[in-house]
């Protein structure tokens, strides 16, 4: 008899518990993407990885692998990523496009993924002909929207594309202009986006991000609040500083509101010497929690 209770409670329990434990693995689930835990980690080991392909220049088996990579995360983080190709000046392009949501305000999160040439403001003349690692300046942002990727919710209020530009960075090279890629992009928009971000050189050591001079003041000021609400005024600094040519130019020259998000105040920047020594986790992790934030609360009418 006494058994027999036993079971008879053992059995309501489970038939209680098993309910309740699913509830919670999936509100487990559901609360660890959704608050936006940005790991900094994964973020630091995707440019290791880009870095073990090397120095991802345009044609070479390192871009082709690159291309490979990036794709292949984007697919095991749920997105149905696509390759536009066309050419431009001469130049094939292969832009990286994946994007998630129908309907409600939409955002671009953009960064490429090409690797310069030729480290041309490498202090030693001997190095100048090298190809430049692009830990900082390309692998950096890749990493950080591979890893946004991974932790965006699935419903979402708004449509965000995610683009991994081709082409960026082989201006004053002969034969060669800056920001090829992106101009591709616009060049083939039907409509216009409500924001677009750049990131760009995000990973330095050191983080200083100042506003850019050409960038949308609105939208500058939002990102710029949201970091100082996170506790990073000392790295996303509300001065304007630089005016720089990026991917976010071409977006502005349509009238969309777009900035860029990046430090130039990078001493190893077009050298051999942009490698995984001068780039960190916890960088990533401020930059990559900002745009989080950000993206998650914004409101367009």
């Amino acid at each position: 008899m006494l058994e027999s209770v036993i079971m008879q409670i053992n059995q309501r329990w489970l038939f209680v518990s098993i309910p309740v434990l699913l509830g919670f693995v999936v509100l487990s689930g559901f609360l660890k993407t959704s608050s936006g835990l940005f790991d900094g980690a994964r973020a630091y080991k995707s440019i290791e990885t880009q870095l073990s392909f090397g120095p991802r220049i345009p044609g070479s088996e390192a871009h082709r692998k690159e291309i490979d990579y990036i794709l292949s995360e984007l697919q095991q983080n749920g997105w149905q990523p696509k390759v536009e190709y066309t050419t431009i000046e001469g130049h094939p392009v292969q832009n990286i496009i994946a994007s998630r949501g129908e309907s409600g305000p939409w955002v671009i999160l953009g960064a490429h993924y090409d690797s310069r040439l030729v480290a041309d403001k490498d202090p030693n003349p001997d190095n100048r002909s090298k190809p430049v690692p692009g830990a900082n300046d390309g692998a950096s942002g890749v990493a950080i929207l591979l890893e946004l990727s991974r932790i965006l919710p699935k419903s979402l209020d708004k449509k965000v594309t995610l683009v991994f530009f081709d082409l960026e960075d082989q201006g004053k090279i002969p034969g060669w202009d800056w920001i090829l890629g992106s101009q591709a992009f616009t060049g083939s928009l039907t409509a216009k986006p409500d924001a677009v971000l750049v990131v760009d050189m995000v990973g330095d050591k050191d983080l200083h991000i100042f506003q850019e001079r050409n960038s949308d003041k609105e939208l500058s000021a939002e990102i710029w609040n949201t970091a100082e609400g996170l506790g990073y005024s000392d790295q996303f600094i509300p001065e304007l500083k630089y005016s720089i040519l990026d991917d976010h130019t071409p977006f502005l020259n349509q009238g969309i509101p777009a900035v860029d998000i990046i430090d130039l105040d990078y001493p190893y920047h077009h050298t051999i010497e942009d490698d995984l020594n001068h780039v960190s986790a916890r960088s990533l992790t401020i930059v990559g929690k900002t745009l989080f934030k950000w993206f998650i609360n914004v409101k367009y009418p």
